[in-house]
């Protein structure tokens, strides 16, 4: 068999990227030739994260056929979020925590899918199934993708295995979690310096609903004023992305990390069902979010439904 290359989603967060090392690492102990790869640079949170304890980020790959027959997949799915060739390789493994959609395979393979705030954790789980030795650094990119994920454990996604987890790679990790995740999450919030095409695509994924194809942006901020005071900005990116994407919608959920809430702004069509999933009414395309921090949980099964009905 070649080289096994175990990779998240595109535009990478820190568990795409964390739980893609982590879980490439597990293959090694398990005698498996193994590679964790990234289909995107790393954030400045993932960054800061990799940095603090002492972990490479993973190269960068746009196809995966011209090297490896077969892949495993961490953190997503869908084929529209994976590497452009998916459709040419074998999948061997896909751990997940996401809705289950627009994936098939000719083949068996393993499938660990979990309802839990970070595939991170799930992660963590199979390590203490195959009872291997967590590593130091693992352990610390773990316990960051579990904070990622969760916001330290704001998110309605966030589950009492989430805390369970990050508390024990917290111990392995050697770092105080509250202190290191309040720390990590604000190393994320720097937009300042970025256009606003590169804001809109450092958290972004494409979901089909109803005919269409919708795109949704997520930044996290600790000042949501910051965002808006460019919203002309954002509002051109975001048509000129529809435009060259083929995206019907372009949602960007803009996420105060310490409030806890959101706010939404909107470019393309149908409006209208955006108001609906939300109940609510798009204001200069944009609509406030009260306790909205989860895309997964909280954004696109609202607009799945919405869209179906």
């Amino acid at each position: 068999m070649s080289k096994v290359l175990v990779f998240g989603h595109q535009n990478p967060d820190t568990d795409a990227i964390g739980a893609a090392i982590a879980f490439a690492n597990l293959q090694q102990v398990l005698e498996v030739d193994a590679e964790a790869v990234a289909l995107g640079t790393p954030s400045e949170e993932t960054q800061f994260a990799l940095d603090h304890f002492g972990l490479a980020a993973p190269r960068v790959i746009e196809s995966v056929k011209p090297e490896t027959d077969t892949v495993m997949l961490v953190d997503h799915n869908e084929f529209q979020q994976s590497v452009s060739d998916i459709a040419d390789v074998t999948v061997l493994a896909v751990v997940d925590h996401h809705r289950i959609a627009n994936f098939e395979t000719a083949n068996p393979l393993y499938y660990r899918a979990e309802p839990v705030g970070c595939t991170s954790t799930i992660i963590y789980k199979l390590y203490q199934e195959y009872e291997a030795e967590i590593p130091q650094a693992i352990a610390g990119i773990m316990l960051s993708a579990i904070i990622s994920d969760t916001l330290l454990f704001k998110s309605p996604t966030c589950t009492p295995e989430d805390i369970n987890a990050a508390e024990k790679l917290a111990d392995i990790a050697k770092v105080d979690l509250n202190s290191y995740g309040l720390e990590m999450l604000k190393a994320g919030t720097n937009l300042g310096d970025k256009s606003a095409a590169e804001l809109l695509d450092l958290d972004a994924k494409s979901f089909p609903m109803g005919g269409k194809t919708v795109r949704i942006a997520q930044v996290n901020t600790v000042d949501l004023k910051e965002v808006f005071n460019r919203q002309q900005e954002l509002e051109a990116a975001m048509v000129a992305e529809n435009a060259a994407k083929g995206y019907d919608l372009f949602l960007l959920i803009a996420t105060d990390i310490l409030d806890s809430n959101s706010e939404l702004l909107a470019v393309g069509a149908p409006l209208e069902v955006v108001e609906t999933a939300f109940a609510t009414t798009l204001t200069d395309n944009r609509a406030f979010l009260p306790g909205v921090v989860s895309r997964k949980k909280q954004v696109v099964p609202q607009l799945t439904v919405a869209f179906e009905g």
